[in-house]
């Protein structure tokens, strides 16, 4: 992915849902003018979720997806609504396609509830109202549309976008505690499980950040923090780090200077950050034996010192001098229930939506689950979480109650 192209967690998320052979697919080809998803008379036809990132105007970027049948059967089709349900914790706008022939059913009826108990705007659309003269019971806020001619598509379209809402952009990164001629140092090993030729997402979008405000990047391996630092010739405002390496940064980098890493950062910029460093603390309370969970938002090649299942579970051990009952997760599988652990430690979530993001929050907060990232639980274990924080007074004084 390059620095001009949008992540796909900063695009909208568009989830087309409804009951097979409702035409959701066919829809979902018509709003975007390509042959996304695969159309067929047979139901069921959509086993999995269907995504394409794409530009739709008048949206700008968006991340299309089409979702298996509510109303599936069998043991296949009970996982394939499951899915159905997961994409839905990730979708900022819901359309839900009725078959016009048909009506709302209960199918239809529980999803609605769901929209509303999640708090997800949402569009009903009546699809194949060419086969018809009349619909019986067409709610004020429904649309009649055709997947087939065409009708009213492009009104879907603008629907869609009237309910997205303005994000507010003065929330970023880094950028908004940075002054135009500031001086920022990245500290950024070579990730070995980065495609070759590139840097991690979350680096990319700091860099990016810095860059808008006008700001200036220095990016540096870990061996070179201290070199740069003395050379430089103006302090810097920030250090940046991954967290792999906090412990040299911390030491190679003076008081004076802020200190912090991409993972606390992208946590502050998700709106998870206030939890996740109360969440830390817990480390230091839990018992032998107890089960954590370790959360990766996206998947990628395990690499022989992976930092989630690796790193992570060795310096957690190292630290406590307890052994625990590790559990991994990685990309779209998140526990429907998390009342077994007594931790989640989750990564920073870059691949993720803010909607996912808070979702997951959320369902440990609802059940009092301890909920932290890989770079706020490392600071803490290595006692510079505090100097990790000290740029946001309102998070600090979490750690100084």
């Amino acid at each position: 992915m390059g620095l001009n192209e949008t992540p796909s967690a900063n695009r909208i998320h568009i989830g087309f849902f409804g009951k097979r052979n409702a035409g959701k697919s066919s829809v979902v080809n018509a709003v975007t003018a390509q042959d996304l998803a695969v159309v067929s008379p047979i139901k069921g036809t959509t086993t999995d979720p269907v995504y394409k990132a794409m530009e739709l105007l008048p949206l700008g970027p968006v991340m299309i997806m089409d979702t298996p049948g509510i109303d599936d059967q069998g043991e296949l089709g009970e996982l394939r609504i499951k899915k159905s349900y997961q994409v839905l914790n990730k979708t900022d706008i819901a359309v839900l396609v009725v078959d016009g022939s048909i009506g709302i059913e209960a199918e239809e009826r529980s999803l609605i509830q769901l929209f509303e108990e999640k708090q997800v705007p949402y569009i009903i659309v009546f699809n194949k109202s060419d086969l018809q003269e009349t619909f019986a019971e067409v709610p004020d806020y429904a649309l009649l549309v055709s997947a087939k001619t065409g009708y009213h598509i492009q009104e879907l379209k603008e629907k869609i976008a009237s309910l997205v809402k303005i994000q507010d952009t003065k929330f970023q990164i880094v950028g908004d505690i940075l002054n135009p001629s500031d001086f920022v140092v990245l500290v950024v090993p070579i990730d070995k499980s980065a495609p070759k030729g590139r840097l991690i997402l979350p680096q990319q979008q700091t860099i990016r950040d810095i860059l808008e405000a006008d700001a200036t990047a220095i990016v540096v391996k870990e061996f070179e923090l201290k070199e740069t630092l003395e050379n430089l010739g103006k302090r810097p405002k920030i250090v940046i780090t991954d967290s792999q390496v906090f412990a040299k940064a911390n030491g190679d980098t003076p008081n004076d200077i802020f200190l912090t890493s991409f993972s606390i950062l992208m946590a502050r910029y998700k709106g998870v950050l206030k939890t996740a460093v109360k969440g830390a603390k817990i480390i230091d309370s839990l018992v032998e034996g107890d089960k954590i969970l370790i959360a990766e938002g996206c998947t990628h090649h395990r690499q022989c010192d992976d930092i989630g299942t690796v790193k992570l579970p060795r310096w957690i051990k190292n630290y406590t001098q307890k052994q625990f009952d590790f559990h991994f997760t990685s990309g779209g599988e998140y526990p429907d229930q998390l009342s077994e652990y007594k931790l989640v430690v989750h990564c920073g979530g870059c691949m993720l939506n803010d909607r996912e993001m808070k979702y997951r929050q959320k369902c440990s907060e609802d059940l009092q689950v301890p909920f932290t990232n890989y770079g706020i639980l490392i600071a803490y274990m290595q006692g510079i979480l505090k100097r990790s924080v000290a740029m946001f007074p309102e998070i600090l004084a979490e750690i100084e109650e």
